[in-house]
């Protein structure tokens, strides 16, 4: 009988990756030309071993810890340790973005389109459809994995040897399939796409500030996280292969509790009830503005509260800086203070653009909906009463917009709380305001890519997020990989004066405040007249 549920997987595995014939290659390709470059950058990037082991001393205080991780092998801060410990935990968490986004898209999008259904109609197996989307994802971790590891080696650099390198990769290909096996389970437990996804990234949320806090306070509390079990491999340095296997195995445990649940499950349901309705609407939902709300009501909270998390649990390292750099004296000599700031509020400026960027997601997630609902059919049935396309699609901007701020805002309050609890010398809450509401112009660029996308042609979306990946690459990594200049030119985020160490530059901010509005009012034309699609 078991036998009978996975009839005809082999030809919807080949579905499927005819589906993301194009999706796939995508997402593989960015991932390992960012790992070459990054690690093609780090050999030759600092002349001398002074000037390495100076970069290490750096990544020895409490902030540093929190945001990349424990570092290893800093002792000896060659390329490949340096790789590892800067690059390995950020490169991770791309990956699992990867596996939550494709899962998702094929099995709960799947069965909201009806396509499960229509593939059930057929001589099709009830758990054929889940376990091809898990063995074309897993195929796809490994081999990223084997290809990201072989292409490290190949660049021949000495502290990148084959076990290392291929350790990487491992590290990589399994937190892809360990948030491939969550990711279906939350498909079983959840009774939509959106439910999904959200539980996903907010398992993800989870292990990242769990290893943060861990690796800052307590190690124990680390091993409690997926993230904190990648980064224990200690890759280049002790090379343990066993963390890779405590991932693989759990990956295991879950994806057949998901796949047990999926055998019992009802086609359209989720295991976690859903609370029913009003019988009658509020008058807050008769507007298309009240309507999006609605729809995202529980995305909003909860990326609400994770922001807040997130600055609070990057504030609580802060005090930790000014005793750490005093104390170091290569430290010392290596960043001087600038006249008139302490080094804590040079670091911050680092840490803001690093936020804003996070804080930048939400927003684009919200007004992006708009495109799955035009996808389900369901804007339709809006635009057939006395809606304007001008107005549904303003309802989703200002939506964006303003929680784009709150979200922003949230991050900050955390920031300051959680800093002016543990530094004897806090920082205003004045100059946390203004040194991360200033990146709100950066914020309103982005949305207004996406308003020019949905409007112009909303299969042009995924170009929001290519941008926005683009533009963390170069801020976060542009000075430490000595970038050019002109790279970071070429995102938003890179033309934002840091506050409070730079000067503001209210025309810098004028020009990118005017090319937002100049996006949005392409998308709004481009949204009027284009077809709707059902």
């Amino acid at each position: 009988m078991w036998k009978q549920r996975f009839s005809q997987t082999g030809n919807i595995i080949l579905f499927i990756l005819k589906r993301d014939r194009i999706r796939i290659p995508i997402w593989l390709l960015s991932i390992t030309l960012i790992t070459i470059l990054t690690a093609t950058s780090f050999s030759g990037l600092y002349a001398s071993d002074q000037e390495r082991q100076a970069i290490a001393e750096t990544m020895k205080n409490p902030a540093m810890t929190a945001m990349v991780g424990k570092g290893y092998g800093l002792q000896n801060y060659t390329e490949g340790p340096m790789m590892a410990h800067q690059m390995l935990l950020f490169t991770a968490i791309v990956v699992a973005i990867m596996s939550i986004l494709l899962v998702t898209r094929h099995t709960r999008n799947d069965e909201e389109e009806g396509r499960v259904e229509l593939i059930r109609s057929l001589p099709v197996g009830r758990l054929a459809n889940v376990t091809a989307t898990i063995s074309v994802l897993v195929g796809t971790n490994l081999l990223m994995a084997l290809v990201i590891g072989l292409s490290l080696f190949s660049l021949g650099i000495s502290s990148m040897d084959l076990n290392g390198s291929l350790l990487y990769g491992a590290a990589l290909g399994s937190t892809g399939i360990i948030f491939t096996s969550i990711t279906v389970l939350f498909a079983q437990l959840s009774a939509n796409s959106r439910g999904t996804i959200g539980f996903s990234f907010t398992v993800l949320g989870v292990a990242y500030l769990v290893r943060a806090i861990g690796d800052v306070s307590n190690e124990a509390l680390s091993w409690t996280s997926p993230l904190g079990w990648i980064l224990g491999s200690e890759v280049y340095v002790n090379d343990y292969w066993w963390p890779i296997y405590l991932t693989l195995g759990m990956s295991i445990v879950i994806a057949i509790v998901a796949l047990s649940l999926h055998a019992i499950r009802d086609l359209g349901s989720g295991f976690l009830p859903s609370r029913p309705g009003k019988k009658h609407a509020s008058a807050f939902l008769t507007s298309p503005f009240g309507l999006a709300f609605r729809l995202q009501r529980t995305g909003i909270i909860s990326w609400a509260i994770g922001m807040f998390i997130l600055g609070a649990s990057y504030g609580s390292v802060l005090g930790d800086l000014e005793s750490f750099f005093s104390s170091n004296e290569m430290m010392s000599e290596m960043l001087a203070p600038v006249e008139g700031f302490t080094l804590t509020e040079q670091f911050m400026t680092m840490l803001m653009a690093i936020i804003s960027m996070l804080c930048t997601i939400a927003p684009i997630m919200f007004l992006l909906k708009l495109k799955g609902e035009e996808k389900r059919g369901h804007i339709e049935h809006i635009l057939a009463r006395a809606v304007s396309r001008s107005k549904l699609l303003g309802s989703y901007l200002i939506l964006s917009l303003l929680f784009g701020f709150v979200m922003l805002f949230l991050a900050i309050i955390g920031l300051w709380v959680a800093a002016n609890s543990v530094m004897d010398d806090p920082i205003s809450l004045q100059t946390f305001l203004k040194a991360g509401l200033i990146y709100l112009p950066a914020l309103w660029v982005m949305t207004g890519i996406g308003v020019a996308t949905i409007g112009i042609k909303p299969k042009l979306t995924g170009i929001t997020w290519l941008v926005l990946g683009y533009s963390f690459f170069v801020v976060y990594l542009g000075q430490m990989l000595k970038l050019p200049e002109w790279m970071a030119n070429l995102s938003p985020y890179g033309h934002i004066p840091q506050l409070p160490v730079e000067e503001v530059s209210f025309l810098t901010l004028t020009i990118l405040s005017l090319i937002a509005i100049v996006l949005m009012v392409i998308g709004f034309i481009g949204f009027r007249n284009r077809d709707i699609t059902g």
